[in-house]
């Protein structure tokens, strides 16, 4: 089965308190066997527009992250972020094994 993706791209307009929301979405990604693969460290833009932060979470399978996402304990965590930073996000099934 291909794992799940989340690849999100963040503008964090506020760093003090958008370390409420990664606290609150670790309850979340705990439940779901959330992997970070990439959290806004160093990158290189080559084409389109660059965001601050990229950030890839891989999953067991798209539906786990689609679970994930949809999930009351993400939604809470979501609802934090959305007061302190703006993001561009897709969740995507890889290729087969």
């Amino acid at each position: 089965m291909p794992k799940g993706y989340w690849i999100a791209h963040v503008d964090v307009r506020d760093a003090e308190a958008y370390k409420d929301y990664v606290a609150a979405s670790k309850i979340a990604f705990d439940k779901y066997g959330a992997r970070m693969l990439a959290r806004g460290g160093a990158y290189e833009a080559t084409e389109g527009q660059a965001w601050p932060r990229n950030v890839v979470i891989e999953f067991a399978s798209l539906k786990a992250a689609q679970d994930c996402y949809h999930s009351p304990e993400y939604a809470a965590a979501r609802a934090i972020r959305h007061k302190v930073a703006t993001a561009q996000m897709v969740l995507v099934e890889g290729v087969p094994d």
